[in-house]
């Protein structure tokens, strides 16, 4: 009996799982890299990344910077290899690649070696061309995700940075074990708010159907952590609908990109316990322009017909963990249900035409999928 082909939902549906089970082992997940920083006086901590590794990374910056107390730098591969790599003795490399095989991430590596630097790869597979090249290798806890449209590997990798902070702020005295103890209890609550978001989003989604049916061109916006989130949701919505949509920090929306706004715009808003006024003031005056203005909220207490709600209490830093789903399902279903799995011939011809992997990926774990593995 042939074994059924795992869906995008397959893979959201195991995050929770993933993260208890990684909280569970943060100290063995994240030693690799809590050991590398111990080794040295790290103030800046540089995370070369792209599409949905430097999305996933960016959700987790909020809460590095906030209980390791260093500055966290992303920086795509590519503008790392062409024009800004100028690392210094206090500046430590991770490099993320969910395969290992991208190209991109190869040629980083390349720079910061030619430097005389070490660098970190990331990766899910520590048999990868990337884990060969790098000083020290982990791997994040994402397990085999062969369908290219990542989901649990943001999801893997934000949580990944996040208890590598607490382990390394334990392991340097800045946290103790009670207040690490009570941040990895925190993060493993991720996992039941996460479920109960996927549960409660069923309803939601039927509900409001038409309109997110209509879906021609979006704006998905967030701030603080949830700026992860929101990049996260415009390239989800770009990958699998195939529409053109933006991500941009709540207040930079309006100042320019909703200038083009018509009623035929759809804007999803994230407010989760920063900025609340300010944002719901932007939602409403959105709601002028637009009749597909759609608010995610973690407060229970605020409600509407477009109002998409995720009671949780836990810090705004560890917020991306529990709303990532609801984009994740959303570009899924819609995918689904437009069907628009199938993408332009000239698309795939440009894809066989500019490569992004290495040879040695034919033969990885991650070689089964769709386009857009990062």
């Amino acid at each position: 009996m042939t074994e059924r082909k795992k869906t995008m939902q397959d893979y959201i549906a195991s995050c929770p799982e993933y993260i208890r089970a990684n909280v569970e082992q943060s100290a063995e997940l994240t030693k690799p890299v809590v050991e590398e920083f111990m080794s040295g006086s790290f103030r800046t901590i540089w995370i070369i990344a792209c599409g949905s590794s430097m999305n996933g990374s960016t959700c987790a910056r909020a809460f590095v910077r906030r209980y390791l107390g260093v500055e966290v730098k992303i920086v795509a591969p590519f503008t790392f290899v062409t024009s800004e790599n100028d690392i210094r003795e206090d500046d430590m490399v991770v490099i993320v690649s969910q395969s290992g095989y991208s190209l991109n991430a190869l040629e980083a590596a390349d720079v910061v070696k030619s430097k005389g630097r070490r660098c970190i790869a990331l990766t899910g597979d520590l048999e990868s061309d990337l884990a060969k090249k790098c000083d020290v290798a982990a791997n994040y806890g994402v397990g085999r995700e062969t369908v290219g449209y990542v989901t649990r590997g943001v999801t893997t990798l934000a949580l990944f940075f996040m208890l590598f902070a607490v382990e390394a702020g334990l392991a340097s005295g800045k946290l103790t074990k009670e207040e690490a103890d009570t941040l990895k209890e925190q993060l493993r609550s991720c996992a039941d708010i996460n479920e109960a978001a996927q549960k409660n989003w069923t309803s939601f989604y039927e509900k409001n159907f038409q309109a997110l049916s209509g879906l021609t061109n979006a704006y998905v916006c967030g701030v603080g952590a949830n700026i992860g989130t929101a990049m996260e949701g415009a390239l989800k919505f770009g990958e699998t609908v195939s529409i053109p949509t933006g991500a941009y920090e709540v207040e930079e929306y309006i100042h320019g990109p909703n200038i083009q706004m018509t009623p035929r715009y759809t804007v999803f808003l994230i407010e989760a316990g920063i900025g609340t006024e300010r944002i719901r003031k932007i939602y409403d005056g959105t709601k002028i322009a637009t009749p597909n203005a759609f608010l995610v909220t973690t407060d229970p207490d605020y409600t509407g017909d477009k109002i998409f709600n995720i009671p949780c209490s836990v810090p705004e830093e560890m917020t991306p963990l529990c709303i990532l789903p609801f984009f994740q399902l959303t570009a899924w279903k819609l995918t689904d249900d437009l069907d628009r799995w199938n993408k332009h011939p000239l698309q795939r011809q440009m894809e066989k035409y500019v490569s992004s992997k290495s040879e040695n990926y034919i033969n990885s774990p991650f070689s089964e999928d769709t386009p857009g593995r990062r």
